[in-house]
């Protein structure tokens, strides 16, 4: 990425008019390290007709989920550094960042639609985006899925990926969610929710978008949980 993109990326700022849409706009957005179920989860919030799918943009390209090519418009639209320099000139992001090393980006446009359709907004989201979100409205709501536990994270991880990623990618996805978690442990943007039961986690959503509150023994074990996971990774990443 040139020199030129990456300053515009960083200082990009959306419009008063998208701002203004934000606040008029319910936004639920989901963060996670890959692996903790936010596919699955949106999915199931998708099927309920209350939600409109933000489909994020990407520089990346599609990759294969459980033997799946990603298709564009759908997991993803996926652009190239040109088409990411136009829309920032065009102020047609509300957010844009580098995720490990790619840029990703939620359009004006996909949240117009929602608002047009008097549904909750929905996408999965990394967490500086969701440091944007807030910093716009602070009403936007972030749920944080948590898996049960470090053995059962990595093994999802390898019915998704199998053998397809190599230590260097292993590494660095583990370094990603441990950033993750040290975002949710250290700012109060997050509601966290264990992803170990689906139908459990649904509901736990469903409560929450419903009626704003939160169960405290649920959100103290799921912090819990997550402190527990930063700590497993930092120490494979110590021992590996």
């Amino acid at each position: 990425m040139n020199q030129a993109l990456s300053d515009k990326l960083s200082s990009y700022k959306p419009s008063q008019s998208a701002i203004d849409l934000i606040k008029k706009t319910p936004i639920l957005l989901l963060v996670g390290p890959t692996g903790a179920g936010k596919d699955a989860l949106k999915d199931r919030l998708l099927q309920t007709n209350q939600y409109h799918h933000l489909v994020s943009h990407t520089t990346r390209p599609p990759r294969i989920n459980h033997g799946v090519l990603e298709q564009d418009g759908l997991e993803y639209h996926f652009m190239d550094l040109k088409k990411a320099e136009r829309m920032l000139d065009e102020h047609g992001f509300v957010e844009a960042k580098m995720y490990s090393g790619n840029i990703y980006g939620t359009s004006v446009a996909e949240i117009q639609v929602a608002h047009d359709e008097s549904k909750v907004a929905l996408t999965d989201i990394e967490v500086q985006g969701v440091k944007e979100f807030k910093a716009f409205d602070e009403a936007v709501m972030a749920i944080f899925l948590l898996p049960p536990d470090f053995a059962t994270w990595q093994a999802r991880l390898q019915r998704r990926y199998g053998d397809v990623v190599d230590a260097a990618d292993s590494r660095l996805r583990l370094q990603t969610a441990l950033d993750e978690l040290e975002q949710l442990l250290n700012t109060d943007h997050y509601l966290p929710i264990i992803n170990d039961d689906i139908n459990a986690a649904l509901d736990e959503v469903q409560a929450y978008v419903t009626t704003r509150q939160v169960d405290p023994d649920l959100e103290a074990k799921a912090h819990a949980t997550a402190q527990m996971l930063a700590d497993d990774i930092r120490n494979y990443l110590e021992t590996h």
